[in-house]
């Protein structure tokens, strides 16, 4: 009997950039670009096929972030954040099986661009005070929520966090050390759910040289780059994902 492994070479087509935008999105370059590799990787198989096989990538793209930035991170933040991401990824296990993957899909999108389009009609100035706890409470449970359905926690926490005014490493940091607890919190769920089958492990294993690549991509580009222009990248990552996923969603 052959090992079971997806061929199709389209697959591989639409797969191989969508990790490489993954793990660079992981090193905090270009965040929001990774909420494009599950709809980018549906294009050839279902939406929660493509949620699985990214499953094993997610980890080791994790591990090498927090390596790569572990003594930058906020750790007061990230007692907050936490609690929050992982009471979304219980909210999201419990729904999995009710919510259609691109009504969520439009939901964040939709939300993404309502973020951006309040920034540019209300920027934010130095003088601006930091958004309420609630208000993070909230986004980062949509954040744990939304990745565990299509790997999208992306957007909604950068819609808190990005206020802050972190400086480009330590926001990559602690989104590292967040979302590697977050992503780790999937894995039994995603179990229970039978999405971890052999045929989606052994295509991640395919794919997982590729993980390394876009991480240390991202890393060398975000102790490089200026705040003004990290930034500028993360809202063009975030647009352009907003756009894809209302697109996707209403589509």
């Amino acid at each position: 009997m052959s090992f079971p492994l997806i061929t199709d070479p389209y697959f591989y087509a639409v797969s191989i950039p969508a990790v490489l935008l993954l793990g660079v999105s992981k090193s905090g370059f270009g965040a929001g670009f990774g909420s494009l590799a599950v709809p980018l990787m549906a294009l050839a198989v279902s939406v929660p096929e493509a949620a699985a096989i990214l499953m094993p990538l997610l980890f080791l793209m994790d591990v090498l972030g927090m390596a790569a930035f572990r003594k930058d991170f906020d750790r007061a933040l990230l007692k907050f954040l936490v609690p929050f991401g992982v009471l979304g990824i219980v909210i999201g296990a419990v729904l999995f099986k009710v919510l259609n993957a691109h009504t969520v899909a439009a939901l964040v999108g939709a939300f993404t661009l309502l973020f951006l389009a309040q920034r540019l009609v209300f920027p934010p100035h130095a003088d601006s005070p930091p958004p309420p706890r609630w208000l993070g409470a909230l986004l980062t449970t949509t954040s744990g929520f939304t990745s565990f359905i299509a790997h999208a926690g992306g957007p909604p926490i950068s819609a808190y966090v990005i206020p802050l005014r972190l400086s480009p490493v330590q926001y990559t940091a602690t989104m590292a050390f967040f979302f590697f607890v977050v992503n780790l919190s999937k894995w039994i769920p995603y179990a229970w759910l039978g999405l971890l089958d052999w045929r989606n492990m052994a295509t991640s294993l395919v794919l997982l040289p590729l993980a390394p690549v876009g991480v240390w991509t991202g890393v060398w580009l975000a102790r490089r780059i200026r705040p003004v222009w990290f930034y500028r990248f993360l809202y063009a990552g975030m647009l352009l994902t907003g756009i894809k996923l209302l697109w996707d969603g209403l589509a």
